[in-house]
């Protein structure tokens, strides 16, 4: 296929379901576990673990529904708010928040966090607190000044992007800018936690292909670094997944504070 003719996630819609079930369940043939599951909860589990990274208001700016993210979060933030610009994510997110039937099964997930913080038998505490502190799933635009207009949200204590940044970006001045757009929503001395998929270029959702920008590990930090970041953490994990779905070839792991 030509690149030219791939969808873009931030003006097409997708299968928000087929996503998460192809890149992050517990099917035995899902290929990506190490990736997009293991990886990430490892890191994260370890990060707040450490308890510098704490406060109010932890904001998520992730792609698709994803929540294997915020298990971690939950414990060291009164209310996660999530920001999304699809009505099939957040319809798919809010059935899972909602408990309502056919909402997608994260168990998985909730048992890699809580074997991990060797909380093994708080396994449906952990779903619970996730649920508790997930307080607003907000629709937003990307485009507009203010995202989430008329509202005004209060300064973030910490930010998670997870996969979405590559995904809304058609080149390197598209990432940066909407970097800038996401980092405005953040107290000075505030967390920004990313992560990213190094040197991918489509990702394929149901019998769509979807753009995704390529970029490299200097270019991540080089761009938070031009926000006025300073990189506290950072973490790459090459590709160990064996499929054409999407040809990414490492995860990025970033934690960073803004200056005050």
């Amino acid at each position: 296929m030509d690149p030219c003719t791939y969808k873009c996630y931030h003006t097409h819609d997708h299968d928000s379901r087929k996503f998460l079930e192809d890149y992050f369940s517990d099917n035995p043939e899902m290929a990506f576990k190490e990736n997009s599951l293991i990886f990430p909860i490892q890191n994260l589990t370890r990060v707040f673990a450490a308890g510098h990274i704490k406060g109010d208001i932890l904001l998520d700016l992730s792609i698709g529904s994803l929540v294997h993210h915020l298990y971690s979060a939950c414990e060291c933030f009164k209310d996660i708010i999530v920001l999304k610009d699809k009505d099939r994510c957040i319809l798919e997110l809010k059935r899972w928040v909602d408990k309502r039937t056919g909402a997608f099964h994260w168990g998985h997930a909730a048992k890699l966090h809580v074997d991990l913080e060797g909380k093994s038998h708080e396994l449906e505490d952990k779903e619970v607190k996730v649920r508790s502190a997930i307080q607003h799933v907000l629709k937003c635009n990307f485009e507009n000044k203010n995202m989430i207009e008329p509202i005004v949200l209060p300064p973030a204590d910490c930010i998670i992007s997870f996969g979405l940044l590559e995904a809304i970006s058609k080149g390197q001045d598209d990432y940066i800018r909407y970097l800038r757009k996401f980092s405005r929503l953040l107290k000075p001395g505030g967390h920004f936690i990313l992560f990213g998929c190094l040197g991918m270029t489509y990702i394929t959702v149901g019998k769509e292909k979807f753009h995704i920008l390529s970029y490299d590990e200097e270019f991540a930090r080089k761009a938070l670094e031009g926000e006025d970041f300073i990189i506290d953490d950072c973490k790459v994990q090459k590709r160990t997944a064996v499929s054409d779905l999407t040809d990414y070839e490492g995860i990025i792991f970033i934690v960073a504070h803004k200056e005050k």
